[in-house]
């Protein structure tokens, strides 16, 4: 028996048969080459680079055909990442200046995108040189002259082991033989974790060593819920999961079945319960798990990774179809919240010392007023398809919305004057993330219809605590005295104005901080698609009350870890059965 570690990136139980898949990085020896040949290199650089581009848009036709519009998403950024010039055309410019072949100079400018998203402050970002890699990946199997087939499984129950897999492998992949995957690298933000999660087929990455051929047909068990791969588990292992498996089913399978009930308190108090979505995929998952509608559309991914910013027409396609994912529910469309490094320099200008206190968020968007207009518009317009609401991330103060609200003025008046549709009513809200807001949280509770708490970055800024670094992981907490005054003075300010207090960062999908959040009076809350039927299963035992008495219990401590403690404590003896 063998016991693989990896990241927990896909919730589940599978128990099957391993197939290790060669999705195996090209070998790449970098040699010099005579001047003479530079021209035949450079050729067949860009040779491979338009049969990777013709593959590419072959499989988006494909998909097109076979699973309708929804699933393009992934295609088209690796085609964006394939007509990005820096790609080729430094590819080319290293072969001519160093005299070294297409493959080596191809894994230089690799490198150079390695160094550029490893100085990104966010993990979520840093986490798209993924789409960068698999790209490059494609070009150099095209140079080698190796097919990359899709994986199709001989039998079913099969865990797929491979060293990186991409969307396009999942998209094609076989789903009712396919019931789990494992890979070597890769992480909670990918895109291939996020299509997992999508459709809800455990996974497992950062597995070193998983697909040794020896591996190959073993029988094995893969938890997603630890990030654990056992490879031949003796018998005891083995039923040990069985009812493991077993038993994370029945209970899923119970909470589904809140799915459709409300989300209310046993004494008929009513919260919105929404998911956090990227892309379309995750609509269905949001509906199914009992989500109405979604309280956090991150945008960013339509940004990322690629030569030039998307225009209108595609933002307005990509978050229609979004918006059509959770219909008839609202959609909460959060504007570009990337930082102005070195992703965006041709916007921002900038190269920056400190991203995460620098021109990122709002502040990026607004130095580049034509750009953010286009969001806007776009945005504006898909309110014409559905209901739709605009968030502004992190406003640290008045000026910054004003100039924000002016801005979108402007996006309805050139939309009124061009005699396109919008909703004249859509509603717009800030996140609060940065103490400032907390504390002028009254003068921009008058301005706008909603708050919504983004409790990772309010943790991080108010405690002066980098969450990327591990030797701070102790510190950051939710429950610390700053975290909870702030989050109370949040809802009372936003109550007092008569607007929606609203939480979408992780705290909200975590039900060890449900009854805080509603005994604070949260009007909503937005987390993956999920932990919605678990959250909803302790929201429907609990009464105000009872909510109001643990939250004000928390206060009394000085320290976060007191209150955690006495939470805990209060959560075992009113709502332990909803824990397992």
């Amino acid at each position: 028996m063998q016991l693989f570690h990896g990241i927990a990136v896909s919730p589940g139980i599978a128990v099957g048969r391993l197939r290790v898949v060669d999705r195996r990085r090209v070998r790449v020896e970098e040699y010099e080459i005579a001047p003479a040949a530079v021209d035949a290199e450079v050729e067949r650089l860009q040779n491979a680079v338009e049969r990777t581009r013709s593959e590419l848009t072959a499989l988006r036709d494909q998909l097109r055909q076979t699973t309708g519009e929804e699933h393009l998403f992934f295609i088209e950024t690796h085609l964006m990442i394939l007509s990005d010039e820096r790609l080729s055309g430094e590819t080319a410019s290293t072969i001519r200046t160093g005299l070294i072949n297409a493959e080596g100079a191809l894994r230089r400018t690799l490198h150079k995108y390695r160094e550029i998203f490893a100085g990104i402050e966010d993990a979520y970002l840093r986490e798209r040189i993924s789409d960068v890699e698999t790209v490059i990946e494609k070009i150099l199997r095209n140079m080698a002259g190796k097919k990359h087939a899709p994986i199709v499984p001989e039998v079913g129950q099969t865990v797929i082991a491979a060293h990186d897999i991409s969307p396009a492998d999942i998209l094609q992949m076989d789903r009712d033989r396919v019931i789990g995957m494992v890979t070597e690298i890769g992480g909670k933000t990918s895109h291939a974790s996020i299509l997992a999660r999508a459709f809800e087929l455990p996974a497992v990455a950062g597995v070193e060593g998983v697909t040794d051929v020896l591996l190959d047909g073993a029988p094995v068990i893969l938890d997603g819920l630890r990030g654990e791969l056992i490879v031949n588990p003796d018998q005891t292992v083995f039923l040990e999961y069985l009812q493991r498996k077993r038993h994370y089913e029945y209970m899923e399978f119970e909470r589904l079945k809140l799915a459709a009930l409300p989300a209310e308190t046993q004494d008929g108090r009513r919260i919105t319960l929404r998911g956090n979505v990227e892309v379309p995929e995750e609509g269905a998952s949001v509906l199914r798990h009992g989500g109405e509608g979604a309280g956090l559309y991150r945008t960013e991914m339509l940004f990322m990774n690629r030569p030039g910013l998307p225009d209108e027409e595609e933002q307005y396609r990509i978050y229609v179809a979004m918006q059509q994912a959770v219909a008839p529910h609202m959609l909460t469309i959060r504007t570009l919240d990337l930082g102005g490094d070195k992703l965006l320099n041709e916007a921002s200008g900038t190269a920056e010392q400190n991203p995460a206190l620098g021109v990122r968020a709002i502040r990026l968007a607004l130095n580049m007023p034509d750009e953010f207009r286009k969001q806007l518009r776009a945005i504006l317009r898909t309110s014409a398809a559905g209901p739709v609401r605009i968030m502004f991330p992190m406003i640290s103060g008045l000026e910054e919305l004003r100039r924000a609200l002016a801005l979108l003025d402007e996006a309805r008046r050139e939309l009124d004057s061009a005699g396109m549709a919008h909703d004249r009513a859509i509603k717009v809200g800030i996140m609060i993330e940065v103490p400032s807001a907390v504390v002028v949280a009254d003068l921009l509770a008058r301005e706008v219809d909603f708050f919504s708490v983004g409790t990772n970055d309010l943790i991080q800024y108010t405690l002066a605590i980098d969450r990327s670094n591990e030797n701070l992981e102790n510190m950051f907490h939710p429950l610390h005295p700053a975290i909870l005054r702030s989050l109370r003075r949040i809802v009372e300010v936003a109550h007092e104005a008569g607007i929606e207090a609203c939480i979408c960062g992780e705290m909200a999908g975590d039900p060890l901080y449900l009854p805080v959040l509603l005994g604070l009076g949260f009007d909503e809350l937005s987390m993956a698609a999920a932990s919605i039927p678990r959250v909803k299963q302790v929201l429907r035992r609990c009464t105000m009350d009872r909510v109001a008495e643990i939250a004000e219990g928390c206060f009394s401590f000085a320290t976060a870890g007191e209150a955690e403690l006495f939470l805990k404590r209060a959560i075992t003896r009113h709502f332990a059965e909803s824990f397992d």
